[in-house]
């Protein structure tokens, strides 16, 4: 039910919209998971299994076929000494260079995910977003990386934002759905998890911190909040929801963290790249620095692995 326009907690049974999330708890968790010890063998294992999580991403107005060309051969390559560092997930473009990816990963298992619902701002009518949704999908999109209209969001219209994300999650077909909630903007660990519960009713396949574009992006109570939001959704109904931390995670021991944060809070079937991605293009070079200095004892220098 609505009223003026604001729509009521009526409308969504399966949603707590009085939701508190202790923040004294979070941070006395996130302290414990920041003092787990990682050992050599340990850390190898979680390194490769992080590379095989990121999402390389090129999301620029300068983006060109050959950028995208370059991003396609990092992520199915990552190293061309090491044979046995996995591929990334997936690239992740706009939607006018999907067909280039798809042309480019064909055959190496590596997904192509396209931004659309006029990201980053998700400032369009529902028709453009209709409409970049569906020029992905035809595209050969795998993935479709969506924002939630955050205006909408904070004034209340909850009715608004959960219509928009089953919208987009009937145009998607068969490609998956990750719900962008651009958690920089949503001022509270209350309204993260808010926007978490609805997006996972709605039908997102992950949901996601992020844009990249706005600071903060993913954060680790942010991230534990999320990651809690899906075990409960999960104990209810089921179903398993990927998760996608993206944007700020730069430096290799965060990144196990991360991992550690999952399994903790999820268990090992989250620990694959079907359930948990990294938004974080340049956490790649970082990760295969750490592992050229396990292999080797030496660290190579930036400038021996690609930008993109």
């Amino acid at each position: 039910m609505s009223k003026n326009g604001i729509y009521t907690p009526l409308d969504f049974k399966n949603v707590d919209f009085n939701v508190s999330i202790d923040e004294v708890g979070v941070g006395d968790r996130l302290a414990r998971i920041k003092s787990r010890s990682i050992k050599k063998a340990s850390k190898v294992e979680a390194t490769l299994m992080a590379i095989n999580m990121i999402d390389l991403t090129t999301l620029e107005g300068m983006d060109s076929p050959a950028k995208v060309r370059q991003l396609c051969s990092k992520a199915m390559r990552p190293h061309e000494e090491y044979e046995n560092i996995p591929s990334t997930a997936a690239v992740c473009v706009y939607p006018n260079y999907v067909a280039l990816a798809k042309k480019e990963l064909k055959g190496s298992g590596v997904n192509v995910a396209a931004v659309s619902t006029a990201f980053p701002s998700g400032n369009a009518p529902m028709s453009i977003k209709i409409e970049d949704t569906k020029f992905a999908v035809d595209a050969g999109a795998d993935e479709i990386d969506m924002v939630i209209s955050r205006g909408k969001f904070l004034c209340g219209e909850y009715n608004f934002v959960f219509d928009e994300i089953a919208k987009i999650k009937e145009v998607c077909g068969k490609a998956h759905l990750k719900v962008i909630l651009e958690t920089g903007e949503l001022e509270t660990l209350d309204k993260v998890r808010l926007a978490s519960d609805i997006a996972m009713e709605a039908g997102a396949d992950f949901i996601k911190t992020s844009t990249g574009k706005i600071q903060p992006a993913a954060t680790m109570p942010v991230t534990l909040v999320m990651l809690e939001a899906i075990r409960e959704f999960y104990y209810r109904t089921g179903k398993m929801i990927g998760m996608k931390p993206a944007g700020g995670i730069k430096q290799h021991k965060d990144a196990l963290k991360y991992l550690v944060m999952v399994k903790e809070t999820l268990g090992e079937a989250w620990l694959n790249n079907k359930y948990f991605r990294f938004g974080a293009s340049s956490l790649a070079n970082e990760l295969l620095m750490q592992l050229v200095k396990e292999y080797t004892g030496n660290y190579q220098a930036p400038e021996y692995f690609s930008i993109d």
